[in-house]
């Protein structure tokens, strides 16, 4: 069975139509589903560590904190080395080894949550493993970028990346039901602590290892699929050769107008659940967060799908436009609002509906920014294809920014304010570059 397609010109409306289009989809449908399980398992993480306090483990809110950004240290570096795979191993390769890998984290984050003894260590390892999961989208997205005719990528790419994200909501929506069942090994007893007089005031059996277990079966199946049904476009190119993006001032451009985008949305699911916790768990009555943290990356997710479609009509550039001036806007209402120094539980429902309006503009500025590269390094389908890895690959420390600075400034600060004032900052600036080089009238690559 061959690897390499003898053969790949999209652009060609013949072939397309003839062979083409069919080899295509199929390959998005294989490499959507193994991407959404790469997210799921990425973020899974991010859920457990808001039930670990309650079955005995003795870690402290900053350690918490520092595991859910552990697979965002890994996943943003491990996507710099999936950004030059694709030339030298390929599609079909690439997407079966890279499933298959996934087994290491769920296997070792489900059996290290069986037993509370389990030193702090032994889950930070294991916590970096799940980054296997975050590093898959630098070669993925390239890979779909190459087997698509241009007036086909945004769609393509808004749908994989979509539904990809998915994988987020996925985590943080099957835990609270499928960690009540019982599937693998003993149940441990999950204790609910009242904030104010920190005594036990309910218990409740649950299996947090499924949580991880969960997708075992599914990375197998997946990975089987992807061997038999995947074949790679006959794009090839050295590690030194793909050195050459770098040189090209609109990679940084692109870099920091992604981290806006995709960094801010892989940034604020990984932290969602714990800054509930965090801001409104010391209030009667306290919300549980894993019941609300799954609706901002399931709106991001959706809106970044259907926005794919409106990319590839009026241009990407507008759409990342969007995504930050509203951005900008909703944070400056939330510091006005004072929804980040909360006094009350009443401030909750606006706190939430803000954060979902950010998880919504940032799915749009994700469809904005990826139709956008592949127009910006129009002459060179490699290079935009490295682009959207390189970008993808800095924005993935989007988990481990937040997570860390908002640990950090909360242990400082006694809340995360001044974090949320410097990403704001950061927003304008990633906002007027888009503007000034691929937005204006007259600007230098409009896209």
């Amino acid at each position: 069975m061959t690897t390499w397609l003898t053969k790949w010109t999209p652009e060609d409306e013949d072939f397309w139509a003839a062979e083409g289009s069919k080899v295509a989809w199929k390959t998005l449908v294989v490499t959507t589903a193994t991407l959404t399980l790469s997210f799921a398992t990425w973020f899974m993480m991010s859920s457990i560590v808001v039930r670990m306090p309650g079955i005995g483990f003795k870690f402290t809110p900053n350690q918490l904190f520092w595991l859910a950004a552990m697979p965002g240290l890994a996943g943003g570096t491990l996507r710099i080395v999936h950004t030059f795979l694709l030339p030298i191993v390929g599609t079909r390769y690439m997407v079966t080894a890279a499933t298959l890998l996934k087994l290491i984290p769920c296997i070792g984050i489900g059996l290290a949550v069986m037993d509370p003894n389990t030193p702090y260590w032994v889950f930070l390892v294991l916590a970096l493993t799940a980054g296997f999961g975050g590093g898959d989208f630098s070669s993925y997205m390239p890979s779909t970028s190459l087997f698509f005719p241009k007036r086909l990528q945004g769609t393509a790419m808004g749908i994989q990346a979509g539904i990809g994200n998915f994988g987020v909501s996925l985590a943080q929506f099957v835990t609270p039901f499928i960690i009540t069942l019982a599937m693998v090994g003993a149940p441990q007893t999950l204790n609910k602590i009242d904030p104010q007089t920190k005594q036990i005031i309910g218990s409740s059996q649950i299996w947090l290892q499924n949580a991880a277990f969960v997708y075992v079966p599914l990375l197998v199946l997946f990975a089987g699929l992807a061997w038999f049904l995947l074949r790679s476009v006959p794009i090839k190119a050295s590690f030194r050769e793909q050195l050459d993006i770098f040189k090209d001032k609109h990679t940084w451009f692109c870099t920091i107008t992604y981290l806006m985008t995709f960094g801010g949305f892989s940034g604020l699911s990984a932290v969602f659940p714990l800054l509930i916790g965090g801001l409104y768990g010391k209030f009667p009555n306290a919300p549980d967060p894993l019941v609300y943290a799954f609706y901002g990356p399931l709106i991001g997710s959706a809106s970044r799908v259907i926005f794919g479609f409106v990319a590839d009509r009026v241009g990407g550039a507008v759409l990342t436009q969007a995504c930050g001036l509203a951005k900008i806007a909703i944070y400056m209402a939330m510091f006005a609002l004072g929804l980040f120094t909360p006094d009350s539980i009443d401030q909750f429902p606006m706190f939430v509906g803000c954060i979902l309006a950010l998880f919504f503009f940032t799915g749009v500025g994700n469809a904005g920014t990826f139709r956008q590269y592949p127009i910006i390094f129009g002459a060179n389908p490699r290079q935009a294809a490295g682009v959207i890895g390189w970008t993808a690959a800095v924005a993935a420390y989007g988990p481990f920014i937040f997570s860390v600075s908002i640990g950090s400034v909360t242990s400082a600060w006694g809340n995360p304010l001044p974090f949320f004032y410097a990403i704001t900052v950061f927003f304008v600036f990633a906002t007027a570059i888009n503007w000034w080089y691929y937005t204006r009238k007259g600007c230098e690559r409009p896209s």
